[in-house]
């Protein structure tokens, strides 16, 4: 059975505190697991969140600040100390590589596994597999930061009353998903559209193209939201988003569910983040992300 879901390991910005670690995401995606921003003490968040090294497949970099690469080195060495059979692919901001070699080889360990390294340069799609696309946008932050964005192909969803009234059953129906047709039935016959899932993450950014580019009809938005709408000079200053910036770029994008994430430790009260996130007229679900919390991907339409 395939599951697609978020599970946070990490929700603090610069500063960790008694009850949010520095970042961390995986994105379980079917077969597949997705870590993004291994901040400081992911490897035991890791642990706490009942998520093996095994479970990795890709981990992504958005840019080389502490709170979002220091958990790097752990990570990659519980990698090797596991000894994961398959192959791991880190995407990093190029510029940042020397960054990546210094966190990869920071301590001596027995290195076991080779782990692919494929750094973003550019906006535009960077992978493509079977199952999904990933495409990284620049964002606006005082070093080099990427988002990316993960995009099932569309495809088809088959109606049970028009296979019905085509006769069209059992081996048939997976016959006809294969070929397109079968004895002068076509696929498009018995089915309809059905668009595919559509999941972004935005971390450390001040409002550019890249984040609307990168929110743009996505079911699951994964945004920083680091500062109260109060505080927004700041946020300017150091190249953040206001929680209402965020609730604002996914209500125009269509977003369906809105993950909040990345507070600054200044603030005490987590629920005036949805407070303002709805007073900036998102009304899509909302999510405002503690450690160790599962967000499901919304269900296709």
């Amino acid at each position: 059975m395939s599951v697609r879901e978020l599970v946070v390991l990490g929700t603090a910005s610069q500063v960790p505190t008694r009850h949010r670690n520095h970042n961390g995401y995986l994105l379980r995606w079917d077969s597949e697991g997705i870590l993004f921003d291994p901040g400081e003490g992911t490897q035991r968040q890791m642990l706490r969140a009942g998520v093996a090294a095994h479970d990795l497949n890709r981990i992504c970099v958005t840019h080389f600040h502490g709170d979002h690469s220091l958990g790097l080195a752990g990570v990659i060495q519980r990698i090797n100390l596991d000894r994961v059979p398959h192959e791991i692919t880190a995407h990093y901001p190029r510029s940042g590589r020397h960054f990546f070699d210094r966190l990869r080889y920071s301590t001596a360990y027995r290195e076991t596994v080779g782990i692919t390294e494929a750094p973003v340069d550019a906006d535009g799609v960077f992978v493509t597999t079977p199952s999904y696309t990933l495409e990284a946008r620049k964002l606006s932050h005082p070093v080099e930061s990427y988002g990316y964005r993960l995009t099932e192909p569309d495809g088809r969803r088959m109606l049970p009353d028009r296979l019905a009234a085509h006769g069209i059953k059992g081996p048939d129906v997976g016959r006809i998903q294969r070929e397109g047709s079968v004895d002068g039935v076509s696929l498009a016959d018995v089915s309809e559209p059905r668009r595919g899932q559509r999941f972004a993450f935005v971390m450390d950014t001040r409002l550019c193209n890249g984040v609307h580019a990168l929110a743009e009809g996505c079911d699951m938005l994964v945004i920083e939201s680091t500062f109260l709408d109060e505080d927004e000079q700041l946020a300017v200053d150091h190249g953040h988003l206001t929680v209402g910036q965020a609730a604002r770029v996914a209500r125009d994008a269509g977003v369906r569910h809105l993950v909040l994430t990345h507070f600054s430790q200044r603030y005490s009260d987590p629920d005036e983040f949805e407070r303002q996130a709805r007073a900036a007229g998102y009304e899509g679900e909302l999510t405002v992300a503690h450690d160790l919390l599962r967000v499901p991907v919304p269900k296709r339409r």
